[in-house]
């Protein structure tokens, strides 16, 4: 189930070339508009498959196309599966296999083929579903938290507590760990901290979700290695570089994750989910002062 050293680096950047200009006091300085390489951050698309059934009765189906940053493409579509209910555990996950044609300019095929246990069973309509990805999607907000309710979904449970002071420290720790977004400015990330503020892990991508995605799926697939995975989530901190939306709160409910902070603003729907299923969304955490908007006692009153 390990990915190659080629795929599991992060390919997040390339040099283009652009034209610079610089202005001093709002006029522009003609002297120093100059023809200079820069860094882009690199977006790729990736179709995710499965392959599920018995033995004799094997089916292949695409799932999802996303638009990401290539690298830890193994996390991301485990993480994909878990938050969209196609999974419940990295040992169902039996192996994975890039399949079709490389692009050009590719290293890597843009297809990647996950292979369930036959021991798997899959419901058909969870394949053909609409997944909230898009704010127009035409699902009302009822209906999008009760279907995270039908997916067996469970109010979490943590002992976690974690002082106001840390939750204040830890947007610019992210930002400060962010390898790729330094020299580009041009990708989102995703951070599990510890009560201590220890980085667990970080991943880095142009989509918010394929961030989050990335960094759930690795820790999925180390519980399947070592049975840790999980223990470490639910005594953990998500950290997002933007704002909490209805899907990055439904990814750290199902992960199992009691406490997210995102540096924007949540939605109204992202603040109904956290509070009914009991995880503590922080947002606006500027570095100087930033909002709780549910479960407000996992932040410790003392610093």
């Amino acid at each position: 189930m390990s990915e190659s050293a080629d795929q599991k680096k992060t390919v997040g950047e390339k040099t283009v070339s652009v034209r610079r200009f610089h202005f001093s006091e709002r006029h522009l300085d003609p002297s120093k508009v100059m023809d200079v390489e820069d860094s882009v951050a690199i977006e790729s698309p990736l179709e995710i498959r499965i392959v599920f059934g018995t033995a004799g009765d094997r089916k292949d189906r695409s799932l999802s196309i996303t638009m990401r940053t290539p690298g830890d493409d193994y996390q991301l579509a485990a993480g994909f599966l878990l938050s969209e209910g196609i999974i419940e555990s990295g040992d169902e996950i039996d192996s994975f296999e890039f399949c079709g044609t490389v692009g050009t300019g590719e290293t890597i095929s843009n297809q990647l083929r996950v292979n369930l246990s036959p021991a798997v069973g899959i419901d058909m309509s969870k394949l053909q579903r609409h997944f909230y990805t898009t704010s127009s999607c035409g699902v009302c907000g009822k209906a999008a938290l009760d279907a995270v309710e039908a997916q067996n979904v469970l109010p979490i449970e943590s002992a976690l507590t974690v002082a106001p002071a840390l939750i204040r420290s830890l947007p610019d720790q992210l930002r400060q760990r962010q390898d790729v977004f330094g020299s580009t400015g041009g990708l989102h990330a995703a951070g599990l901290f510890d009560a201590r503020s220890n980085l667990l892990d970080l991943r880095e991508d142009v989509g918010r979700h394929n961030a989050v995605d990335k960094l759930i799926g690795h820790q999925l697939l180390v519980k399947a290695e070592t049975a840790r995975g999980a223990a470490v989530m639910n005594a953990s901190i998500l950290v997002v570089s933007g704002r909490a939306s209805f899907e990055l709160v439904q990814k750290a409910l199902i992960a199992r994750i009691p406490v997210m902070v995102a540096v924007g603003a949540p939605s109204s729907l992202a603040v109904e989910l956290a509070a009914r299923f009991g995880l503590t969304l922080v947002g606006f955490n500027t570095g100087e002062k930033f909002n709780v908007y549910s479960k407000p006692d996992r932040i410790a009153a003392a610093s």
